[in-house]
């Protein structure tokens, strides 16, 4: 019976140091209090280069004659949606919309597919001069695009693609970008991995096919997505190569928008706001492929 002031007193203290514990601030909120100078910057960062994009977007909903009058405003005074109208019509979107994907999804489905396989073999099979292949290989991205214009042109034309959707696609096939981000990734695959996967009988397509490539799913759609965007926004090498206007890409087909004196800037504005809306599309539906893919998902020690 003695014991139990005792007792009571050190519960008593106990319940008061977890009571103070608790009012501590924790390496959370110290962490938190750290890193809202740096959050700040972000968000005055992005919100630089959210500005002119929200501008351009909601200039598209303007009327010409308030594009260009004092004083300039972000939020439309008069909504209208002519721009869209005058530029669905006068350009044939359906068309050069159909052609503009083609390029895209096959030269996508290529460059990712090809990527892998060049990465895959750089990665995981170490022959003579594969280390010098690979330093060619990224050499090729120190050439300016300017370069190499003039003697892939030669080789289209020689091999009869100029004018056509295939000599778009044939030079933008493999990127020396693509083949260092799966080599890169291959090579933090163990080794064992396939070696287990030999043993018990796999070819090597099928360490390819059924393991390797299910394993680099982020790479695979990070890729995905960022192919699907150069070619897409691609307008140099378009230019170049089509002459009938048939086969026009979308980027080219605005150009005709852009009067030699007068540009129709409702037009144009309108017609570059549709343009963009697959890419903004393709963003949303595969951005939780990567985001969210687990780089490690299936491998053990």
């Amino acid at each position: 019976m003695a014991e139990e002031p005792a007792l009571g007193v050190e519960r008593a203290s106990a319940t008061h140091g977890s009571r103070k514990t608790r009012h501590r601030p924790g390496n959370t909120e110290l962490r938190a209090k750290a890193s809202l100078p740096l959050t700040v910057l972000m968000w005055l960062i992005a919100a630089l280069y959210a500005l002119p994009l929200l501008w351009f977007l909601l200039s598209s909903f303007k009327p010409g004659s308030e594009l260009f009058s004092y004083p300039l405003s972000m939020i439309p005074r008069e909504w209208t949606f002519q721009g869209f109208v005058d530029a669905w019509e006068r350009v044939d979107f359906a068309q050069y919309f159909l052609n503009t994907a083609t390029v895209s999804i096959v030269t996508t489905v290529l460059t990712v597919f090809f990527s892998a396989c060049t990465g895959y073999a750089l990665a995981k099979y170490n022959n003579r001069g594969t280390r010098l292949f690979f330093v060619c290989i990224l050499a090729t991205t120190m050439l300016p695009t300017e370069v190499i214009l003039n003697p892939t042109f030669s080789v289209i034309r020689d091999l009869g693609l100029y004018n056509s959707l295939a000599g778009i696609i044939v030079p933008s096939v493999l990127t020396a970008t693509g083949v260092f981000m799966f080599r890169q990734f291959f090579l933090t695959v163990p080794d064992d991995l396939l070696h287990s996967a030999r043993i018990d009988g796999a070819g090597e397509l099928a360490i390819f096919f059924r393991i390797m490539l299910p394993l680099s799913k982020p790479i695979l759609f990070t890729l995905a997505i960022f192919s699907f965007q150069w070619r897409w926004n691609d307008y140099i090498w378009p230019l170049i190569v089509l002459n009938d206007p048939k086969w026009y890409t979308l980027q080219v087909a605005l150009r005709s928008i852009v009067g030699a004196e007068n540009i129709d800037w409702p037009v144009l504005l309108g017609a570059s706001v549709i343009s963009l809306l697959p890419l903004v599309l393709v963003f949303f539906v595969f951005q939780k492929y990567v985001l969210n893919a687990d780089v490690s998902a299936g491998l053990k020690d």
